[in-house]
């Protein structure tokens, strides 16, 4: 029971958790942006095919 309370109040690693956390959400957003942008770049691509083949 003494260990329990003694890691209830111990704040030692919540810094640590909250770096994990802020890493995650950057590493998602990243994940995210790099999505779109994959596709914005394949369009073009695409689009730039499209008119070469027309021509």
């Amino acid at each position: 029971m003494k260990t329990l309370l003694r890691l209830w109040k111990e704040e030692q690693g919540q810094d640590l958790v909250e770096y994990a956390l802020l890493v995650v959400l950057i590493s998602l957003t990243a994940l995210a942006g790099m999505h779109a942008l994959a596709s914005a770049i394949s369009d073009t691509y695409s689009l730039a095919a499209t008119n070469m083949a027309g021509t």
